[in-house]
């Protein structure tokens, strides 16, 4: 069935690992007549936890879409991982919906990555809402959760649903909105509708009584109203709170108990009917002279959609993930790469109910489906009509802060390594795959420990390839101290023509950062203009391989002050040579020093952890530069650390804070090091190079 745009609505369930954001999707699909039955995580057999790696290690680390259609309207939920380490499927689900729903365990409260998440939102100004889960666990607390909302947002929460009683006493929700009661089901029961219990009718009331004041807030004219009459109707109630969170005006907040199918008919409710559908989407463009515009979606504009996501199908090939934001995409159609500047023909078109693919001939406006096997389309990708001038502003993925250097273990490995790890950085946009030139390694980075490991474990077992893993080396400097001068004469005779070029040179430092200065002060011809190229190029080859640790020279002034040649012998590789020697005498006399990479750190944390990660910071050599509370009980750490400290710093401040810690990472600039630290970066040095020359 095709569904328009205005019948159309995309939610995106997300928060802290471990608050039961599966099993509420689950539940859901059960609850929209979707699937006969939901399965439990532990099954391994749930629609969105549908991969091997899922499966084993029992959490989401993809995210999955699946549909439920209710009254009429077309309800894409998107399953999102917990865990940091896959922060960018998060962000995808964000960009592609309306209305994102952060789950928060009725035990435990707010928890630190609904909070990284709810700023994530709100830096979007993205309408969104929270659903209490788990409130038939013993000790699950629905107001306690409520007013940790209130405390660590700043936010008065809105409540549609109520729940009758908490862990084993729990009966079932209150649908604020519809004014009715739902008593819990069981694993293969639905909730079944019921009347409000006189015990619970004045918290019914004064919830409602909130409801209809949110309303209110949505326009100025029902603000009107309800001063003058005290009240709203139904009709006018449901259009204020349309308006209202459609603005973001206010926080809907639900309760319930998805292993009871508990909460979940009046979650629908509102979805179907309150919250915000596809037409209220604004994205953001890139215009032809690089100037950021707003875009309205609109089914009236000609074809305009961005590839949100790219997965690699064992049966159905390459999948790219679209979301439309104008016109029609229509299978066995021609469409434009906007990004690649190509035109290609689409194949088949999908949706999905988790990794079941479901063929269809068109995707309106507003909706999310799969182009497969296309052979340009990559994430972020823009798709019009036609010639376009714009494309759409790529997803704003965090920086990879872990990395590690990979080798196959049989060089015969070497170039199918390479292409799965093409592969997966395409599917993981905050996976990075390189070469480093400098270094001789490859080095792979992402946002943790979990999403490598998970990577590498692939490669194991599905590729049948064996990785050889390391720390990844350090990129350090060299540079000069003072002032120094060196001349060099390059003289050879082999019969016939010789080689000769002399070289005189003084070199300075310059300040951090201005990296390489060259001054031909020659006069009288002492140097031919011709030769003076191949001075320049041998400077530069002094100063890819210093002196110390033959790391690459920084920061240093180069002036040319005289020389001789020979109107035979001389050539432009007699002055390279000759310069290369002179720079690398003049370095050796001018007090040459290391230098190493030093890196901006933020870091979050729960204050409880603030003092131990600063101790922390403090042993690896790190600068604190200021600290703040930015709410929700979560400290933001500033420091400057030398980068060769924070290599395995993922893994440092995950045991340091419970895996609750966060951070992200940013070159700042270059700073001297000397003594038993630089002693030791020069004898790894050493060891690389003599390794590097057995082989």
């Amino acid at each position: 069935m095709s569904y328009t745009t205005d019948c159309i609505k995309n939610a995106a369930i997300a928060g802290h690992g471990g608050t039961g954001k599966t099993t509420l999707f689950e539940h859901l699909l059960f609850a929209g007549g979707v699937i006969p039955r939901a399965e439990t995580v532990e099954s391994g057999k749930t629609v969105s936890d549908a991969s091997p790696e899922e499966i084993e290690r029992k959490i989401s680390i993809h995210t999955a879409l699946a549909r439920v259609e209710k009254n009429g309207r077309k309800i894409n939920l998107f399953d999102t991982p917990g865990s940091s380490d896959f922060i960018g499927d998060v962000i995808l689900s964000f960009r592609a919906a309306e209305f994102a729903l952060l789950t928060v365990d009725g035990k435990a409260g707010v928890q630190i990555e609904t909070v990284k998440l709810w700023r994530n939102l709100e830096s979007r100004k993205k309408p969104r809402g929270f659903f209490v889960t788990k409130l038939d666990d013993e000790r699950s607390d629905f107001n306690k959760s409520l007013q940790d909302i209130k405390e660590k947002f700043k936010v008065d929460p809105v409540p549609f649903t109520l729940p009758m009683g908490t862990g084993p006493d729990y009966k079932g929700i209150i649908d604020v909105l519809n004014s009715k009661a739902y008593t819990a089901g069981t694993a293969g029961e639905l909730e079944k509708e019921a009347p409000i219990p006189a015990e619970y009718q004045a918290a019914a009331d004064a919830a409602r009584e909130r409801l209809i004041e949110a309303a209110a807030e949505g326009d100025d004219s029902l603000m009107e109203k309800y001063i003058d009459k005290g009240s709203l109707d139904a009709e006018e109630m449901h259009i204020g709170l349309v308006e209202a969170l459609a603005a973001n005006a206010f926080i809907p907040v639900f309760a319930g108990a998805a292993l009871k199918n508990s909460g979940l008919a009046a979650f629908l409710d509102f979805m179907t009917d309150i919250s915000p559908g596809s037409v209220s989407v604004k994205d953001v463009v890139i215009g032809a002279d690089g100037s950021q515009q707003e875009f309205q979606l609109d089914p009236g504009k000609p074809l305009a959609a961005l590839v949100i996501k790219t997965t690699y199908d064992q049966f159905s090939g390459k999948l790219s993930w679209v979301k439309i934001y104008g016109g029609r995409l229509s299978a066995e159609s021609e469409i434009f790469n906007a990004t690649e500047n190509k035109k290609e023909r689409v194949g088949k078109l999908y949706v999905c109910q988790g990794k079941k693919l479901e063929e269809i001939r068109e995707l309106n406006t507003g909706d999310v489906g799969i182009i497969a096997k296309s052979p340009t389309l990559k994430t972020n990708d823009t798709i019009t009509a036609g010639d376009s001038n714009f494309t759409f502003l790529p997803l704003r993925l965090p920086e990879p802060v872990h990395g590690v250097a990979v080798s196959a273990a049989a060089k015969k490995d070497d170039d199918k390594l390479g292409e799965f790890l093409v592969k997966a950085a395409e599917e993981d946009k905050t996976f990075r795959y390189n070469f480093n030139a400098e270094t001789r390694e490859t080095v792979i980075s992402g946002m943790g420990e979990l999403q490598i490991g998970i990577i590498l474990d692939k490669i194991r077992v599905n590729q049948k390839i064996e990785v050889e893993t390391h720390v990844p080396r350090v990129a350090y400097r060299e540079t000069i101290t003072k002032k120094a001068g060196a001349e060099y004469t390059h003289k050879k005779q082999t019969g016939g023509h010789g080689q000769y070029g002399k070289v005189v040179m003084e070199i300075a430092p310059l300040p951090r950062g201005e990296t390489y200065q060259f001054v031909n002060a020659i006069f009288g011809g002492a140097i031919p203009k011709n030769y003076i190229p191949g001075v320049e190029k041998g400077i530069a080859e002094g100063m890819a391989r210093g002196t110390m640790a033959q790391y690459p020279v920084v920061d240093v002034e180069v002036k040319l002050i005289d020389g001789k040649y020979h109107p035979v012998d001389s050539s432009e590789l007699s002055f390279k040579l000759a310069a290369r020697n002179a720079f690398r005498e003049a370095m050796r006399q001018a007090s040459p020093t290391l230098l190493e990479p030093i890196m901006n750190l933020t870091v979050f944390v729960e204050d409880k952890y603030l003092g131990d990660v600063m101790s922390d910071l403090s042993g690896k050599r790190g600068k604190i530069l200021g600290q703040d509370d930015i709410g929700g009980g979560i400290e933001e750490i500033r420091a400057q650390v030398p980068q060769a400290e924070l290599l395995r710093y993922s893994i440092d401040l995950r045991s340091i804070t419970s895996g609750t810690g966060s951070f992200s990472v940013e070159f700042d600039h270059y700073a001297p090091i000397s003594g038993r630290i630089a002693e030791d970066v020069i004898k790894a040095a050493q060891a690389f190079r003599i390794q590097e020359a057995e082989e």
